[in-house]
């Protein structure tokens, strides 16, 4: 079905293809315009001396979601790219030389479990039921009616289910701790808040999903490298018409009155649209796209940017074999890291780290006997009044380093023989982030109970938003759902 309706959306991240496709699907003339030499956003990829870097995601859940984007389009998901699922999910290592694997296997899971004592086990049990009913409770109402807002919660559920059904006057880790007396379990299991970039001691008790959403609908990887999926999604949304100009800048959103009537680019052409989509993160887009001044954003400041990350990509000329794909190596203070990052905008001086090895899942990924060693740690967001230097940034590294060698990867850093080292700068620079942050909006139950910016503009009627800084949040799984839901949106308020 053909409209007469041009779409134009700014951004090539998964939100911006998710929306072009399923606008495109329902008959919208679709541009997607991209400041980048690539479509992709955060999932991006770098090919260096014989190693393939995924720069950006490097976990996907939930694979329902994107079967279904291609699905409404009539293609089958398998036919343009694969998802391998990954076991173990992840390998947890502690100071003490603890190790701890989590599967999806009920079995080997207990096995696991029972490490920590015999208890334990029946109490993970506990804890996932918990987990699986807040996800079915959210799946039915917030992620199926795209729900933007608490007010439009408490009308969906009603007032006493929405108090009791999403555990709100608790906090994650409050959360887990009703469930789970083993520290170690409380580590991990808090630290599925990495989902987005959040505090377990700050974010609300309805994260607690995030465990069910990896434990009921697997871990993968898609094969060939994370960044087939974006080029999937170029292929498919080029199949539907969607036009790309890439290497393209937008500068200003046109408007006349309270309706966006295109966008002014860098070269300065205009280029006019009845509907207006924007992937750029909401704070920035109203920054530098509508010139908002700080009385106008001042309502948004509830939505602060989530925590950064010091990115390291490492190829590295051995095998640790020790490694899973997925790994995370504790901090011993994980509450006193959390405060660094959250509280005292502070490098930690002992972070939890997270740690990808894809060559165990994917050996193409780098040259034969050697490893990918992708490191991320959580760092507070940029504050430009108190910024850090790239020698603080370098000294974090050092910090990084010596941890992992101390936890088992003898010698690292003599065998690295090629290096990508990105900071919040970058993130910024690259991408728009709203102050480098990597997973766009914090989950807190102070400032916003969970909740994301709204995707409809509160000034014009036809622009709308995608992408991590709205709901339903970050993560490749969430911002593909939101291209989605902003199509559902848009159908609605055509009352087509």
């Amino acid at each position: 079905m053909q409209r007469n309706q041009r779409v134009v959306i700014i951004g090539a991240g998964l939100g911006g293809l998710s929306a072009a496709i399923s606008l495109a699907t329902e008959g919208f003339a679709v541009t997607v315009v991209e400041k980048n030499a690539k479509i992709g956003g955060k999932l991006n990829v770098l090919e260096r001396g014989g190693f393939s870097f995924d720069l950006g995601p490097s976990i996907l859940t939930m694979p329902q979601i994107f079967d279904a984007l291609f699905s409404r389009a009539g293609k089958n998901r398998e036919d343009y790219v694969r998802f391998v699922p990954v076991s173990p999910h992840w390998r947890n290592f502690f100071e003490d030389g603890t190790t701890l694997d989590l599967s999806s296997d009920p079995a080997l899971m207990r096995q696991e479990l029972t490490k920590l004592g015999p208890d334990v086990p029946l109490q993970f049990d506990r804890f996932l039921a918990y987990s699986k009913q807040l996800c079915a409770v959210t799946e039915a109402g917030y992620f199926a009616k795209g729900l933007d807002s608490f007010w439009q919660l408490l009308r969906h559920y009603g007032p006493l289910r929405s108090l009791t059904a999403f555990d709100v006057f608790r906090t994650t880790d409050q959360g887990v701790r009703r469930f789970i007396k083993d520290e170690k379990l409380v580590d991990v299991l808090n630290y599925f808040i990495k989902y987005v970039g959040s505090s377990p001691y700050d974010a609300p008790a309805l994260m607690n999903l995030l465990p069910y959403i990896q434990f009921g609908y697997g871990l993968y990887y898609v094969a060939g490298g994370m960044y087939q999926l974006a080029r999937a999604l170029q292929r498919l949304a080029l199949e539907l018409g969607v036009e790309f100009r890439l290497n393209t800048e937008v500068t200003a959103i046109q408007h006349d009155g309270a309706k966006a009537t295109g966008v002014a680019l860098a070269n300065g052409d205009i280029l006019r649209s009845d509907i207006l989509v924007s992937n750029m993160e909401v704070i920035p887009a109203l920054r530098k796209l509508l010139n908002a001044d700080e009385a106008e954003l001042r309502p948004l400041q509830r939505f602060a940017p989530s925590c950064s990350g010091l990115v390291l990509h490492l190829g590295v000329s051995r095998i640790y074999p020790q490694l899973a794909h997925h790994n995370f190596f504790y901090s011993n203070n994980p509450k006193r890291h959390f405060d660094a990052v959250f509280h005292q905008n502070q490098l930690s001086e002992d972070p939890t780290i997270y740690l990808v090895a894809p060559v165990r899942t994917d050996p193409s990924q780098a040259p034969e006997g050697c490893d990918i060693i992708k490191v991320l740690p959580h760092i507070p967001h940029l504050h430009h009044d108190k910024p850090y230097s790239q020698d603080d940034y370098l000294a974090l590294r050092e910090r990084v380093l010596v941890k992992l060698e101390r936890m088992g990867l003898t010698g690292l850093r003599q065998y690295i023989v090629c290096e990508e080292f990105w900071t919040p700068l970058d993130i910024e620079a690259n991408y728009y982030s709203n102050q480098g942050s990597i997973y766009g909006v914090v989950a807190d139950r102070f400032k916003n109970l969970g909740f994301k910016a709204p995707q409809r503009s509160g000034r014009f009627k036809n622009l709308y938003f995608v992408g991590g800084s709205v709901n339903p949040g970050g993560g490749m799984p969430m911002v593909t759902l939101s291209g989605q839901l902003v199509r559902d949106k848009i159908l609605a308020d055509l009352g087509k």
